[in-house]
């Protein structure tokens, strides 16, 4: 049956808008296209599937995890705030954050978006003898990925969602009909793994830049199941009860754990022999911070790509920088220390407990992992020709131990501030260009700025708002390993979860472990390492059950670099980063709450989960 359809702005509309705007729909489209047109050439799919790529929930450059303007955190193509980081809520970076304040969510419910794909699943089998051999198929298995891709978005916020895998259609459908339940949360889970199953029957090996393939399939499988054994293996430990709970629509039974963990190795493995990890320099240190700017890197799985005439380049090399170092720029968030050691404890005191002097600001990252100076930029790194002058003040003479000085009160201390580059004392400049100052947010707040996916190769003068096209990599080789060594670990196969930690470690530069070194604590450390400021470590932190205790009344701190003027020297000291913010975590934010909107819609979704 031939049905007329809007090309997919339109097509997308879902089974809420319907119920609330039903007398609208009721006029006749305008600029409308058949199914004929979308679904009997390659080039209509591919109009069709642009807009689904397109809406796909990436949390990339432009995700802001609180959503803004009431609009929800995914594909905010004019946001340039890429400051507002997910990292920024958790103490991976320090920002603008008040505390956690995106832990509520932001109401992202695309059964529009899922209805859009169940559409296109439906429909394109009728068209099959438009298309030669089985390209059919392969357009299904893409298909299954997406809508796979889609709940894996609403599951791991929810937990247990309703599961809608046909087109739904009012009025032919009455109301009743529409207003579906929740699925248990594992139910979920297994529906995700199911559809990616498909996928990697259906879809070919390869693909062009932004499309997925079958390895892609298998990668979401790897971090979906995952995700889904951790909640069965700690999801008991530590959670709020209520009603849907009980009902199993969040949570999962801890014996499906070993299940979950077993499936994500699987999967992990399938990718073998086909993706390998960036080496193509002999520079640990530069060929780390390439990893994430070539586009020809045989690590990467699905990347999006961005582009300055599609409307869509992002500003992350902009506002992640200082504008000393760019053409217009506002940086606001900063890897804290508390980040930065997880690499080791940086050794700036003396046995006495003084701070030990150094001649020039680089002094203090000589030796480090390369991976991790691919990371941050520490004090007296340079980018695009000057150097992070970093420096928090000047003191005219220092004695004393690092540990009396931090604990004094800031009135009590005898160093000299700024709130402005342009403060002297005796002929010499009080703060770096590149900060640290007492006034605004503009400057890094920790002592450091973030390095990955910094395009060091950009002219100083190019670097502007919505300028940067580096592509965001949504699925890397790296985080395959690391879910196959979590997945190893949790089923007592450390010798796997050991093989897949040392190539990583190799590759980083950094020293190899041994057998006895494998903990699950070891492994989620090398998780947070290499996956820093992607967009992992909240995520992770709540399928670990571990946020509340990280986060609990949590304040993180800063190395802070200052000038002795006295002796000609800098010193360094470790404290609280100068935002000053405090974290907490209530436990209820393990899980968004189901929005209100929808549950007006549909009372069929309740309970709403715990304490909301």
């Amino acid at each position: 049956m031939k049905r007329v359809i809007r090309l997919y702005s339109m097509i997308a509309l879902g089974l809420m808008t319907l119920l609330s705007a039903c007398q609208k729909l009721d006029i006749d489209p305008v600029d409308v296209l058949s199914d004929d047109q979308l679904f009997s050439s390659e080039a209509g799919v591919n109009a069709y599937l642009a807009e689904v790529y397109r809406k796909l929930p990436v949390e990339d450059f432009t995700y802001r995890p609180g959503g803004r303007d009431g609009q929800s955190g995914f594909n905010l193509h004019h946001e340039w705030e890429h400051f507002w980081h997910a990292g920024a809520g958790t103490g991976e970076l320090s920002g603008p954050w008040g505390g956690l304040d995106f832990a509520g969510g932001f109401g992202y419910w695309p059964y529009a978006d899922i209805r859009a794909v169940n559409y296109f699943i439906e429909g394109l089998p009728n068209y099959a003898s438009h298309f030669v051999g089985n390209r059919v198929n392969e357009l299904l298995g893409e298909a299954y990925f997406l809508r796979a891709y889609y709940y894996f978005a609403l599951v791991k916020r929810y937990g247990g969602v309703p599961l809608i895998s046909s087109v739904q259609n009012y009025p032919q459908q009455t109301i009743e009909e529409l207003q579906l339940p929740r699925n248990t949360e594992a139910q979920c889970w297994d529906f995700i793994g199911e559809d990616l199953d498909r996928a990697w029957e259906m879809m070919p090996a390869t693909s062009v830049s932004g499309r997925a393939n079958k390895y892609a399939a298998m990668a979401l499988k790897s971090r979906a199941m995952l995700y889904a054994g951790s909640i069965a293996k700690y999801g008991s430990v530590n959670y709020v009860d209520g009603d849907a709970r009980a009902l199993g629509f969040v949570g999962i039974e801890a014996g499906k754990a070993e299940g979950y963990f077993t499936k994500a190795a699987d999967a992990a493995k399938l990718l073998e022999g086909h993706y390998s990890l960036y080496e193509k320099e002999s520079n640990k240190e530069l060929n780390y911070a390439n990893t994430f700017l070539d586009n020809n890197s045989p690590e990467n799985i699905l990347v999006r790509d961005y582009s300055i005439p599609g409307r869509s380049a992002h500003s992350w090399d902009a506002t992640l920088s200082p504008r000393y170092m760019t053409a217009n720029a506002l940086s606001r968030a900063y890897p804290t220390l508390d980040f930065v050691e997880r690499f080791g404890l940086l050794n700036v005191t003396n046995p006495d407990g003084t701070p030990r002097r150094y001649d020039n600001l680089a002094q203090v990252w000589q030796g480090l992992e390369p991976r991790l100076l691919a990371t941050v930029y520490f004090p007296g790194a340079t980018l695009r020709g000057l150097t992070f002058d970093v420096q928090r003040g000047i003191y005219p003479s220092f004695t004393g131990t690092a540990a009396a000085e931090v604990a004094k009160q800031s009135g009590d201390r005898s160093y000299i501030l700024a709130g402005g580059t342009d403060a002297l004392y005796q002929g010499r400049q009080v703060i770096g260009m590149t900060g640290i100052k007492t006034s605004g947010d503009d400057m890094t707040r920790t002592g450091f700025y973030v390095r990955k996916y910094i395009d060091y190769r950009r002219p100083q003068a190019e670097v502007d708002l919505f300028t940067s096209t580096t592509h965001w990599i949504e699925f890397r080789y790296a985080e395959i390993l690391l879910n196959r060594a979590e997945a190893a670990i949790e089923t007592s196969h450390p010798e796997d979860a050991l093989l897949c930690i040392n190539l990583l470690r190799n590759r980083a530069g950094a020293t190899t472990l041994g057998l006895s070194d494998m903990t699950v604590e070891v492994v989620r450390n090398e998780r947070c390492k290499e996956l820093a400021f992607e967009n992992h470590y909240w995520w992770d932190l709540r399928r670990w059950r571990t946020a509340d205790v990280v986060l609990n009344n949590a304040r993180f701190k800063g190395l802070l670099p200052y000038y002795v003027f006295d002796e000609g020297k800098y010193i360094f000291l470790k404290e609280p980063e100068t935002f000053n913010r405090n974290f907490n975590f209530d436990k209820r934010f393990y899980y968004e709450p189901i929005p209100g909107g929808e549950l007006a819609k549909n009372p069929n979704l309740y309970p709403n989960n715990p304490n909301y």
